[in-house]
């Protein structure tokens, strides 16, 4: 006897993926970061008032590690160097790699990491929108900060203007440290890699990176640890926004096709059992009874 079902939509998806139409949706996605941090640079006073603001807050809280950090990031050629050239390139290395690796191995996982990824990059960009401000490093020297990427920046591509290669400091905005999406891009790849990887090293650089983002961003003078817990609370916002989303991104397609000309009922996917999602019971008695 020969069951048939139909697949859940992911599974139905993924025969419609295709690098043309992704490629570009994820270029807009980050056009539309990068151009919003340009944009919206907001009152320098204001940017900096909420930095203080913030780091006031941690230290009523006692939670202000980042002027540690950053001492031991300074002092320590060993130490700060390589976290500037973590800060400087991983952020837009490891992100669009893991992409990438959703795509070839996890191709049912993709749709929903890439538009969980993209909602919570554009709350980000809220964020950077309605309070604008300024990382640790560009504090007056009285609140102890050194910017190492000016430090150390005779070793790498960046000047004195964050991570922006020398030159072009004048295309990014230095005022969008809240929250830190640095931190919430990284702890998205790190839960990729830790629920999709399948030997124990993918599994534990999905540990290790985020971790380690969290220390550079703060030891490199460029975010607060709130800056961070920020980030990770927009991914878990984006996190639930995002199957809500893609339903209703489902239906209007749906309707779309129903529109068209000659367009039939929607189809039935057959699917293999393992493509089915673990059914119910009761929903397998069902089934068992109709066949």
């Amino acid at each position: 006897m020969t069951i048939t079902a139909t697949a859940p939509r992911a599974s139905a998806y993924r025969g419609r993926l295709r690098w043309w139409t992704e490629l570009p949706l994820i270029a807009v996605v980050y056009g539309l970061y990068s151009t919003g941090r340009l944009l919206v640079r907001g009152d320098v006073d204001d940017a900096l008032a909420h930095g203080i603001d913030v780091l006031h807050l941690e230290q009523a809280l006692d939670v202000d590690p980042e002027r540690w950090l950053n001492t031991l990031f300074t002092q320590y050629r060993a130490l700060g160097l390589p976290a500037d050239f973590w800060y400087a390139s991983l952020h837009y290395l490891v992100t669009p790699l893991v992409l990438i690796w959703l795509w070839r191995r996890r191709p049912t996982a993709y749709r929903f990491a890439r538009t969980w990824l993209m909602i919570s990059t554009l709350i980000g960009l809220i964020g950077f929108t309605l309070m604008p401000t300024a990382p640790p490093r560009l504090l007056s020297s009285g609140h102890g900060f050194i910017d190492t990427m000016a430090q150390y920046g005779s070793y790498g591509w960046w000047g004195d203007d964050g991570s922006a290669p020398r030159g072009l400091g004048g295309l990014t905005n230095q005022y969008a440290a809240m929250p830190s999406l640095h931190v919430g891009w990284a702890l998205w790849c790190g839960i990729m890699l830790w629920r999709y990887g399948r030997s124990p090293l993918v599994r534990a650089l999905g540990v290790i990176y985020p971790l380690g983002t969290t220390l550079v961003v703060m030891g490199t003078a460029n975010h607060y640890l709130l800056d961070a817990v920020a980030g990770a609370c927009v991914m878990g916002i984006g996190y639930a926004l995002t199957r809500p989303a893609l339903r209703r991104a489902d239906l209007a397609h749906d309707a779309l096709r129903s529109r068209r000309p000659g367009s039939g009922s929607p189809s039935v996917v057959v699917a293999s059992s393992r493509d089915v999602a673990p059914a119910d019971p009761a929903d397998a008695q069902v089934l068992r009874r109709r066949s």
